[in-house]
């Protein structure tokens, strides 16, 4: 099965960034904690370049949840969606789904993905909580808006054909 991770709710720092402040803290000009440097982006392949750190508020609520429950949850529908750069070659506004993992609340609510042998497109969805969505980032951040346990409202469509669903949130991230 394909294979997809969105992140969300990085910092960029223009800080220089070196291979070994990676997990170090990243401080703003007061000395505050800030965030937890996590990964170095370089054009010259380089172990020097732009830093991303994870925000101290999201570092925060990971421990926690580590602490209280021992794992941390990945809210999720159960769908692998099409690169933003294919979806933009095909020239589709929304979201394309790509596969939809089987048994998922995605596959209970009707989803599909592309089907090759019939060269079908998967459905696009368009909009999501009643908001547009037009990356891959803006999907991947309704599940935790919405909360584990919870329905996200989807409008789909499928061909000529729009549709609206309620598919339910749950944590991928656990053993099936």
């Amino acid at each position: 099965m394909l294979q997809a991770l969105v992140l969300l709710h990085y910092l960029m720092s223009a800080s220089r960034q070196l291979s070994q402040y990676s997990g170090g803290p990243l401080l703003d000009s007061a000395g505050r904690l800030i965030g937890v440097n996590t990964a170095i982006v370089s054009g010259s392949g380089a172990f020097a370049g732009d830093g991303f750190a994870v925000p101290v508020d999201v570092v925060n609520r990971v421990v926690s949840e580590i602490i209280r429950e021992g794992s941390v949850a990945r809210p999720g529908i159960g769908i692998v969606a099409l690169t933003e750069a294919m979806t933009a070659r095909l020239d589709v506004d929304g979201v394309v789904i790509a596969a939809v993992q089987p048994g998922s609340p995605a596959a209970r609510a009707g989803l599909e993905g592309i089907d090759q042998r019939a060269g079908r497109l998967g459905d696009v969805i368009t909009h999501a909580e009643g908001k547009q969505v037009q990356s891959v980032a803006d999907l991947a951040a309704i599940p935790g808006e919405v909360g584990l346990g919870n329905e996200a409202s989807l409008k789909v469509r499928r061909g000529r054909s729009t549709r609206n669903v309620q598919v339910t949130v749950v944590n991928i991230s656990a053993p099936a």
